[in-house]
C-alpha cells in the first residue's frame, strides 16, 4: 500500500468509537434495524469542521464498515456539469457515494448542520400520502419537544404545531437537490422535508441532534397517520 493509500485510510481508520467513519457504521446498522435504511436505501452523513464523511449507496446498510466511507473537503466549490466533487477518500472497493449527497449539502448549506439523515421508513411515506393534497404535514404533539425549529434553533413546546413539507418525488436522488433547497427555504421553520412516496430528509446541529430529531419525527409521523387513519385531528384546537 502507498503512502497516499495510507493517508487516506487513516482518514476512516480509529479505535476512538465517537469518529464519524464508525459512528456511520454503527448508525447505519441501527436504523436497519428500525426499517429505515432496509434494500440499501437511505443514508447518513456527518460533518466535522472540514471533512464530510457519507455512507456509500447501493450497498447493505446494516453492514457497511469504516472503509467503506467516503470523505470529502469541506467547504467546496459546487460542481458543475463538466467538473465532480472534490474526494479526500474514496474506498478501494469499487462503491459510489450516496446518491443523497446533494441534498446533504443543502442541510450543510442552507442550515449549516453537522449531519443529515435520510430514511425510507413507511412512517413517513404513509405520511406524504395522507397528506398529499396539503403538501405539509402538520401535528401537535408532546414529541414536539424533541424537534428543533428549522433542525438547528430552540425546541418546539407542546404548544406548537410542528410543519413538515412534502415535495415531489423525482427517479433520481439527486434530481431532489432543487426542491429540497427551494422548500427549506420557503420554510426556514422547518426541521426536516419529506418526500412523496419515498421517505425524509432530517437534519441537525450533530449526529446526535440530527438522530433524536429523526426518531422524534418518525414517532409523530407514524401516531399522526395513526389519528389521520381513526379519524382524529392531528392539530391541537382545530
Amino acid at each position: 500500500m502507498s503512502a497516499s493509500a495510507e493517508e487516506e485510510d487513516a482518514l476512516v481508520l480509529s479505535t476512538d468509537p465517537l469518529h464519524p467513519a464508525n459512528l456511520i457504521s454503527e448508525l447505519c446498522a441501527s436504523f436497519y434495524r428500525l426499517g429505515w435504511v432496509t434494500g440499501t436505501g437511505g443514508g447518513i452523513c456527518i460533518r466535522t469542521h472540514d471533512k464530510v464523511y457519507i455512507a456509500p449507496s447501493g450497498v447493505q446498510k446494516e453492514r457497511i464498515e469504516p472503509l467503506h466511507i467516503f470523505v470529502l473537503p469541506y467547504p467546496q466549490a459546487e460542481p458543475s456539469p463538466h467538473t465532480d466533487r472534490i474526494f479526500l477518500r474514496r474506498p478501494k472497493l469499487n462503491l459510489k457515494e450516496s446518491g443523497c449527497t446533494p441534498l446533504f449539502w443543502n442541510a450543510f448549506t442552507i442550515r449549516n448542520a453537522g449531519s443529515c439523515i435520510h430514511t425510507h421508513s413507511q412512517n413517513a411515506v404513509m405520511a406524504t400520502l395522507l397528506w398529499e393534497k396539503e403538501k405539509m404535514f402538520r401535528i401537535s404533539h408532546q414529541m414536539i419537544k424533541g424537534v428543533r425549529i428549522g433542525g438547528h434553533g430552540p425546541t418546539l413546546s407542546y404548544l406548537d404545531t410542528l410543519e413538515v413539507p412534502i415535495i415531489d418525488n423525482t427517479p433520481n436522488e439527486e434530481d431532489l437537490k432543487d426542491s429540497m433547497k427551494e422548500a427549506m427555504e420557503k420554510y426556514p421553520k422547518a426541521a426536516g422535508i419529506l418526500v412523496l412516496r419515498h421517505g425524509i430528509y432530517v437534519w441537525g446541529d450533530d449526529w446526535q441532534k440530527a438522530k433524536t430529531q429523526t426518531e422524534c419525527l418518525d414517532y409523530l409521523l407514524e401516531i399522526g397517520v395513526k389519528m389521520k387513519l381513526a379519524g382524529l385531528p392531528t392539530v391541537l384546537n382545530e
